[in-house]
This record gives C-alpha cells, structure tokens and sequence, in this order.
C-alpha cells in the first residue's frame, strides 16, 4: 500500500491483480484498486473531478478525466474517510497510475488539488 498527504488529505492506495479478467495470450492484463480517502482537515470537502496518468511497461500512455470517482462527488466531513474500489486494464505485465482530485473546500467554497501517490500495478509472477 502506498499513501501520501496532500493538501490535508490522505490518499491511500492497494492493488490486486485479476487474473479471472485477464487474458495474458491477447496482453490483456486487469487491475483493480482501493482508494482510501481521509479529510484530514479541519473543514468539510466535496471531491469533484480525477484526473489520472496511466503508464503500461512499453512506455504507452493514457490519460482518464472525469467527473467524481465511480459514478459519485462525495463529501468528507473533517476526520471522514471514503473508499472505493476501480480498475485498470493494462496491455503488459507491469504499469504505474498516478494523478489527482480536484476538491473544493465547502467552507470557503475554494477549490483545490490533491496529489494521488504514483503506485504500480504488477502481475504476481513479474515479483519474483
């Protein structure tokens, strides 16, 4: 798992590699993650955007930008923590995912960046 504070915000993240989605044969390589997000601050925020930068080991990029995270915008109030759980498909055995949220304090109605850590996707086998 890796974590990271950023603007008063903790994002946690863990991945899991799912080889009943896979197909190793045709690249297809499928990830998922949890997201653990922690209000460390001492005012409510309201996640609005993500924006992630996906790296596969054959140098190929993608970017993803959106509205909220799995289809929501929730809100944290100060000391709350929000998780849920997304994937990743990827063309080779190994990647790396990193990005960003846009928040925005409810208190004084200013929007922020968040820095989500940069963590790796990597097939069981690819660790020994």
């Amino acid at each position: 798992m890796v974590s990271k504070v950023s603007e008063g915000i903790e994002i946690s993240v863990e991945t899991f590699y799912q080889p009943d989605y896979s197909n190793p044969l045709q690249s297809e390589y499928m990830f998922a993650y949890r997201i653990t997000i922690e209000n460390q601050n001492a005012f409510p925020v309201k996640l609005h955007r993500r924006h992630w930068h996906i790296f596969d080991s054959n140098s190929q990029h993608r970017e993803v930008e959106g509205e909220g995270v799995v289809g929501v915008q929730p809100i944290l109030n100060a000391g709350e923590k929000y998780q849920y759980v997304s994937g990743c498909n990827l063309r080779t055995e190994m990647g790396r995912m990193t990005g960003t949220y846009e928040m925005e304090n409810l208190a004084s109605k200013k929007l922020f960046e968040v820095n989500i850590p940069s963590f790796d996707m990597v097939v069981p086998f690819k660790n020994n």
